[in-house]
């Protein structure tokens, strides 16, 4: 029986696997702020974290509406992640997917605001 809100028939490797589970555990607090948000179908969708899609591991990914959510923290300013950010959502948008994108401050300083943009993807 196939997993629900998953990404089927994709190779995933052993340490890919691994990794998706250690960020799991390692939420940093921005992730876990907007987790508490979206989590167990509050928002009416289910979402998944930490979520593998085409070799990328996205922060988080809801299936139903073909959304993907990025968290960037300070670490996504750098001009080589810019371009690493780039082509993974290019791969992404390709695949069918959306991607959204928040700034740690954006989610630290307009929880609701945030929480308001994503309900707006979820009803597109």
């Amino acid at each position: 029986m196939p997993i629900k809100n998953i990404v089927q028939g994709q190779p995933v490797t052993k340490e890919k696997l691994e990794r998706a589970k250690a960020l799991r555990r390692e939420m940093t607090p921005t992730e876990k702020i907007l987790w508490n948000e979206i989590r167990a179908n509050k928002l009416g969708v289910h979402f998944r974290r930490q979520q593998i899609i085409a070799g990328f591991i996205v922060d988080f990914y809801c299936h139903q509406a073909d959304l993907v959510i990025e968290v960037d923290g300070s670490v996504h300013d750098g001009q080589e992640q810019k371009e690493n950010d780039i082509e993974r959502e290019k791969v992404l948008k390709e695949m069918g997917l959306r991607v959204i994108r928040f700034k740690n401050y954006e989610i630290e300083k307009n929880l609701q605001g945030v929480v308001g943009k994503i309900k707006l993807m979820i009803s597109k």
